[in-house]
């Protein structure tokens, strides 16, 4: 009998979240409005540098699920939570499309977690700093849990999926 083949899902959107200070976990909203060099309207990280929107895999999110810690998207901080996307193995340089419209080049994979991070204390570990990135925005638009993740360009390669 022939073994059934696995296909990967769309990469997509699961949850978008903002707060109003660096530094806490994330309140999931309905939908975010990614702005042209500032990051995403009303969240506390969006300033015109080139970590202006953060994203997370739903997969490093589950490593801690199964690791005992009761987490969801938005409690390690990153602004926008995916799923079939390894977004840690995207190099530097690399474009993806958000939903219809949103652009964004990934500009910094990881960073340093700083003291008394909120998320450390509620979850006694941070994956953010080792499988979370950053983004700037190239092209804005509204995005939404459900929309589709498009990687349109890979500096020397192509898509990365889980």
């Amino acid at each position: 009998m022939a073994q059934a083949q696995k296909i990967d899902p769309q990469p997509s959107v699961v949850a978008v979240s903002v707060s109003d200070r660096k530094g806490v976990v994330k309140e999931n909203v309905p939908q975010v409005e990614l702005v042209v060099d500032h990051g995403i309207k009303g969240d506390a990280h969006a300033d015109g540098g080139h970590r202006q929107v953060s994203l997370l895999a739903l997969e490093s999110i589950d490593k801690m699920r199964a690791a005992g810690a009761e987490v969801k998207p938005g409690d390690f901080a990153e602004n926008i939570t995916t799923q079939g996307l390894a977004v840690d193995r995207l190099p530097v340089g690399t474009r993806v499309r958000l939903g219809r419209d949103a652009e964004l080049t990934i500009t910094q994979i990881g960073k340093a977690c700083h003291q008394g991070c909120a998320i450390r204390e509620l979850v006694g570990d941070c994956i953010m700093p080792r499988e979370g990135v950053f983004a700037q925005v190239d092209r804005g638009g509204v995005v939404r849990p459900g929309d589709s993740i498009e990687v349109f360009h890979v500096p020397g390669g192509d898509s990365h999926r889980e």
